[in-house]
Order: C-alpha cells, then sequence, then structure tokens
C-alpha cells in the first residue's frame, strides 16, 4: 500500500533539528511507519527493543552509521533514559535521534526526567476526518464502524476490522502490559477490558467496578492507570467553575480504538472523543498551548458531552447526538453561562445545520470534525 503522510510527519521533521524527539501513541497507530518513511532507504537505523539482535546491539552501542537513530519500544528497557542520555550528549551533533513507542514516553521515566530540555515529545493519533479528509457520510460511517487505525480502516472489512480489535486487546494485555508493568491477577484485568466498553459514555464509578471484580478499590484504580499509560483508555474531567452548580467528582473514559463500544450512540460518541483529544493534543504539542478536554454535569442532571478549556476559558462546548434532536437544555444552560464559547449539537446521521437563537450550532458531525485535526 502506497505511503500515506501522517498529520505529524512534518513537524517530527522540523523537531528532529533541534532535539530528539518521542513519539508515543497506541501500538500500531503508524509511529514505526513513519519513522521508516523518515529514514527513506537509509533502514539500518531502525533499531527495535523488541527484536533480539536489535537490541543486543543497542546495549552494546553497536549503532549504525546512520545519521537518524530510530529506537522503536526502548522504554521496555529500564535505564533507556540514562541510555539515550549518554548517546544525545557525545553524539547529538551528529546523529538525529528520534525514540518511539506505544506507551506514555512521558511515564516510563523511572525517578527524574533526566532527559529534561533535552527532546520534544509528540503524541500520534490514530486516523481522523480531517486528516482523511472525509466529506461523505458514507465514508464516515465506515471511519466509525472500522475505527481509526490504519490497517483495519485501510482494509475496508468489519469482519477484518473486529478480528484485528480482537487481536489487539490480546497483544495489548499479553504483551505490552507483561512488559512494562507488574499485575500479577491478569484474568481480572482482562475481565476489566472487557467490561470498560459497555460503561463509555457515564462517570466511571471505581466502586461499582470493584464490586463487580471483586476486588480492592485500589487494585482497579491501578489497572485503569495502566490502561492510561499503554494508551488503551484515555479519561475526561468534569469541568467545573463558580457560575454553574457542577458535579465534581468522577471522570468518563473513552476508548483509543473506538469500535469497542457496541452502542452506536456511544461510539459516536468515543469517535468525537477521540477527535477532539487529537487536536488537543496537537496544540499542547506543536504549539506549546494549555488546552484541557473535559465534559459538563451538574447538580440537577443537566449535562454536556464535552468542554474544551484554555487557561480556564471555555473554548467549545459540544454535546453529540445520533440523529437529529432539539438543542439539549445542558448546552442552552451552559452556552448561557458562558456566552463567548462556541456552542455545537452535532449529530451522526443527521441532516439539519442551523443556528438557534441561543447562537448554538446545530448540525451533521461532520461540519465540526472536519475543522480539528
Amino acid at each position: 500500500m502506497k505511503y500515506r503522510e501522517r498529520y505529524l510527519t512534518k513537524q517530527i521533521e522540523k523537531d528532529l533539528l533541534k532535539k530528539m524527539v518521542f513519539l508515543g501513541g497506541p501500538r500500531q497507530v503508524g509511529k514505526t511507519t513513519i519513522s521508516q518513511h523518515i529514514l527513506a532507504k537509509n533502514m539500518q537505523g531502525y533499531l527495535n527493543w523488541d527484536n533480539v539482535e536489535h537490541r543486543e546491539r543497542i546495549l552494546k552501542q553497536e549503532l549504525p552509521p546512520s545519521k537518524l537513530w530510530v529506537f522503536d519500544e526502548i522504554h521496555k528497557y529500564r535505564g533507556w533514559r540514562n541510555y539515550l542520555k549518554g548517546l544525545y550528549d557525545v553524539f547529538g551533533k551528529k546523529h538525529k535521534i528520534l525514540v518511539t513507542g506505544s506507551a506514555r514516553l512521558d511515564f516510563y521515566r523511572h525517578g527524574g526526567d533526566s532527559l529534561q530540555g533535552r527532546y520534544h515529545y509528540l503524541r500520534l493519533h490514530p486516523l481522523s476526518v480531517a486528516e482523511l479528509n472525509i466529506t461523505s457520510t458514507k465514508d464516515f460511517q465506515l471511519l466509525l464502524n472500522l475505527s481509526g487505525f490504519p490497517e483495519p480502516f485501510f482494509e475496508g472489512s468489519e469482519v477484518e476490522a473486529r478480528r484485528w480489535s480482537r487481536e489487539y486487546r490480546q497483544r495489548l494485555i499479553r504483551e505490552d502490559v507483561l512488559s512494562l508493568e507488574r499485575v500479577e491477577d491478569l484474568s481480572q484485568l482482562e475481565l476489566l477490558m472487557l467490561r470498560l466498553p459497555s460503561l463509555v459514555g457515564s462517570p466511571l464509578s471505581i466502586n461499582s467496578l470493584r464490586e463487580d471484580l471483586q476486588v480492592s478499590h485500589k487494585a482497579v484504580s491501578n489497572w485503569l492507570n495502566i490502561f492510561e499509560r499503554l494508551y488503551a483508555i484515555f479519561r475526561i474531567s468534569p469541568f467545573g467553575a463558580a457560575k454553574i452548580r457542577a458535579v465534581k467528582k468522577e471522570q468518563k473514559h473513552y476508548h483509543f480504538d473506538w469500535t469497542l463500544v457496541e452502542d452506536a450512540g456511544y461510539r459516536f460518541e468515543n469517535l468525537v472523543a477521540s477527535h477532539l483529544l487529537k487536536w488537543v493534543h496537537y496544540q499542547e504539542d506543536t504549539q506549546g498551548r494549555d488546552i484541557e478536554l473535559r465534559y459538563f454535569r451538574d447538580v440537577d442532571g443537566r449535562e454536556v458531552d464535552f468542554i474544551v478549556t484554555e487557561k480556564k476559558k471555555v473554548l467549545f462546548a459540544i454535546e453529540c447526538k445520533w440523529d437529529d434532536a432539539e438543542i439539549s437544555k445542558g448546552l442552552k444552560y451552559f452556552k448561557a453561562r458562558f456566552p463567548s464559547c462556541e456552542a455545537w449539537q452535532i449529530s451522526a446521521i443527521g441532516k439539519k445545520d442551523y443556528v438557534s437563537k441561543e447562537d448554538i450550532r446545530a448540525a451533521p458531525a461532520l461540519s465540526f470534525l472536519q475543522t480539528l485535526i
């Protein structure tokens, strides 16, 4: 298949001129493909920690004469940060260094960050409406049903996408968790992973999960943190401010592979959450902006699916609906209290496109998602 340039490729090439680049993101999201494209024909510069021969070369520091070194999954080596610090301090002017990994590279530091000031951290996300330049409802439904991971999306088959998703989840548990985390009860961890997709869209109660799985609160909390560190899920916190009666407790969670969510409406909500997080991370990683993705819920039961803020200022308020519907009371309430924010109610299959008297844009999802990244 012909290489399709990803949205971070040029940023990686630009950042490599100044510092090391750490590229994190879910497994099979396209990190290795990007690095191999940047390496072009000089593939000898690629070293994968999971490859026994490559691992020996890394440990012996028998590195190739390539001007760019790509270290894939090296965060599985406990001393990886000091190792890279040594390389960069000695060879930083002669060799560019790109580090890729299917885990949060900003977390696996085992103590202080010895690489402070020596790298840029970028997060690669699945394919999205804007990146694929999707303009038709048919193509949008394909993205919703196949996921934004390159392999199942370009395969174009829902059956193969389901097989890929199942195998992906198993490898995440059996390979990534085992290589990076200390987990004694792997079977319960798998049960939690199977349980989570049905809880998307609602505040996540650790107590309820603890009772379901018959394990401790600490264990469930730790397992959720593990899934976050390995880019399996992400969580967003409630938004609260003095002018609203907001609930400030439980987080909501979503999956990077939104096809795990069977309910169509919640799967659509998960897709929108993923698109918004991709935009937020892009703004943070490439522009240095301080942006957060949150949701809103108040003590009277009013809700807004997503709130995007920058330095406590509300930028967007987004409500998701499967089909055309009346503007939600929660969105009207929120817009009245934050009139300067951009408010949208977007629908997966709806066709109406208008601005309400409250200055809320009701539109098909594509109209909004095309404006992101």
